[in-house]
C-alpha cells in the first residue's frame, strides 16, 4: 500500500518507518526543509533505540522516503496519516489543533481517488468529525474518510510497541475505511495482535482514558510513597505487593519525582478540559495532575533537606535530565522544576545525561553546567542526586562515589540502589524515595496515637 505521513516528530517518524519495515511504500512529509535533508542525509533528529538502522534499512530498500511537497505524496496514497503535534494551549490547556486543522486543509486539495485520512496525533474527542467537515467544506467533490488511529508508544521502546503491540485501535465509520485500516496491519493481524474497531468518538476516548490511567497509578504510589515515609513502610515491597495481584499488575507502579514527557502532562490536561465542556468534571484526574505538579516542586525541597537545610554555596551533581531513560526528551522532565529551585537557594549544580544534554542546554544551561560523565560532575560535589534511572547509572561504582564527593550523601530519587544497603557499606548517607527510615522524625499519626493510649 502507499502510505503518507505528515509530521516527521516523535510519532510520525516512527510511525512512518514501521509501517514501512511492514512492506508499505512510506513518504514522510515535513514542512521544514532543513529537517528533511537531514533525514534524507541519514540524520535522525531524535533519539530512539533502533530508530536510524530501522530508518536507514528501509530507506536502501525503497520503501522510505522523505519529501517537503505534500501534494505529490498525498495524490497517490490510499492512507494520509497526520502526525503533527498536539500541544497544550496556552491559557486554558486544550490540546491546540492548529497543525492538525492546517495538514488537514492541504491533504483536501490534494488527495484523488479514495482515501482515508487517519489522525495518529493524540485528538480531544469529536475532532474527527470536525476534520471530516473541514475536508468535506475544501474540497467538496474529495472522496475522503476520516478515521482515528491512536498511537501507544513509550518513548525508548517506541519500535517494539509498534511492531508488538498490547493492541491497536481503529476508529472508522465505514467498511471501505476499515479495509484500507486492516490492509496496514495486516502484518499485525497475522501475528493475532487484538485490533479493536470502533466508532471515532470512542478511539479517541481510548487514548486520553488510558494515558490518564496510567498517570494515575504514577500519582496514587508517589502518594503512597509519602505514607511509607511516615509510617516506617516501604514502599518498593509495597508496590510489588500491588503488582503481583493480575488485576493491578506490576507497571507504572514507580515511586519517583512525578512524571513527564510529551503525553501524560497535556494529555491529562486536554482530557480535563474535555470533560468540564461536556458538564461531566474528572475529579480524580484533576488530583492527579494537581499532585504532579506539586511533587516535581517538592523534589527540590527533599534534595535541600538532605544537604542539612541549605544548599547556598553546595557543589549538587545530577545524573540524568530527561523525563526517563533511552530518550532525550525533556519535555515537562521534574529537571525542568528541580533545577531552577536548586539554582535559586543557592546550589552549584553540575549534570550528566547520556542523551538529553543537547536539548537541555537551551532550557537549563543558564542555571547549569555539564560534565563528561557522572564522575566528573560527582568530583568534589556535597551531594549526588539521581533524577533519571539510565541503565549506566544503576552500575555506579559506590566506592569511587563515595571518595570523590565531598560530602557522602546520595539523594536517589528513582530508587536505583533502594534495595539491600550497598550505598550505606561505601559510606554514603542514603535518601531513597518512600522509606520509612526515618519515619521517628515524623509527626503522630492516627496510629500512633491509638497505640499510645492502649500501653497507657
Amino acid at each position: 500500500m502507499r502510505v503518507t505521513v505528515v509530521g516527521t516528530g516523535y510519532v510520525g517518524l516512527v510511525s512512518g518507518a514501521c509501517f514501512s519495515e511492514f512492506g508499505h511504500h512510506v513518504t514522510c512529509v515535513d514542512k521544514d526543509p532543513a529537517k528533511i535533508d537531514a533525514l534524507n542525509r541519514g540524520k535522525i533528529p531524535i533519539f530512539e533505540p533502533g530508530l536510524e538502522d530501522l530508518v536507514a534499512r528501509n530507506v536502501a530498500a525503497g520503501r522510505l522516503d522523505f519529501a517537503v511537497d505534500m501534494a505529490e505524496a498525498v495524490a497517490d496514497s490510499e492512507a494520509v496519516f497526520i502526525a503533527v503535534g498536539t500541544p497544550s494551549r496556552r491559557g486554558d490547556g486544550h490540546a491546540d489543533l492548529s497543525y492538525v486543522r492546517a495538514a488537514a486543509a492541504e491533504i483536501a486539495a490534494a488527495v484523488r481517488g479514495f482515501t482515508v485520512v487517519v489522525t495518529k496525533s493524540t485528538v480531544p474527542v469529536g475532532t474527527g468529525l470536525a476534520l471530516e467537515a473541514l475536508l468535506r467544506e475544501t474540497a467538496p467533490g474529495a472522496d475522503v474518510e476520516v478515521a482515528s488511529n491512536p498511537e501507544f508508544l513509550r518513548e525508548g521502546s517506541a519500535i517494539e510497541d509498534f511492531m508488538r503491540p498490547d493492541r491497536v485501535v481503529v476508529g472508522i465509520q465505514s467498511d471501505r475505511a476499515q479495509a484500507v485500516m486492516a490492509g496496514l496491519y495486516r502484518p499485525l493481524s497475522l501475528n493475532e495482535t487484538p485490533v479493536l474497531y470502533c466508532d471515532r468518538e470512542t478511539a479517541e476516548l481510548i487514548k486520553y482514558a488510558s494515558n490518564a490511567f496510567l498517570a494515575t497509578k504514577i500519582g496514587f504510589i508517589n502518594e503512597i510513597a509519602d505514607l511509607c515515609e511516615r509510617v516506617g513502610g516501604n514502599v518498593q515491597d509495597v508496590a510489588r505487593g500491588m503488582g503481583l495481584d493480575k488485576r493491578i499488575g506490576p507497571k507504572f507502579l514507580h515511586a519517583g519525582p512525578g512524571y513527564g514527557g510529551s503525553c501524560f502532562p497535556k494529555d491529562t490536561l486536554a482530557l480535563l478540559r474535555t470533560a468540564e465542556q461536556a458538564g461531566t468534571p474528572l475529579r480524580i484526574v484533576d488530583a492527579v495532575v494537581q499532585a504532579n505538579d506539586t511533587r516535581k516542586a517538592a523534589m527540590a525541597d527533599r534534595i535541600i533537606a538532605a544537604c542539612g537545610g541549605s544548599v547556598a554555596g553546595k557543589r549538587i551533581a545530577l545524573l540524568g535530565l530527561t523525563f526517563k531513560p533511552n530518550t532525550d526528551d525533556m519535555r515537562e522532565s521534574p529537571s525542568l522544576a528541580i533545577v531552577p529551585r536548586l539554582k535559586d537557594a543557592g546550589a552549584e549544580i553540575l549534570a550528566y545525561d547520556p542523551e538529553g544534554m543537547d536539548e537541555a542546554a537551551p532550557l537549563l544551561g543558564h542555571a547549569l553546567s555539564f560534565g563528561a560523565d557522572p564522575y566528573a560532575v560527582i568530583d568534589g560535589a556535597d551531594a549526588v542526586v539521581i533524577l533519571t534511572e539510565w541503565n549506566q547509572f544503576r552500575a555506579l561504582d559506590l566506592a569511587r562515589v563515595a571518595r570523590l564527593l565531598r560530602a557522602p550523601v546520595m539523594v536517589d530519587l528513582r530508587n536505583v540502589y533502594g534495595r539491600g544497603d550497598e550505598p550505606r557499606r561505601h559510606g554514603l548517607v542514603y535518601h531513597g524515595i518512600g522509606r520509612g527510615e526515618h519515619a521517628a522524625d515524623a509527626p503522630p499519626t492516627t496510629m500512633d496515637t491509638h497505640r499510645q493510649a492502649g500501653q497507657a
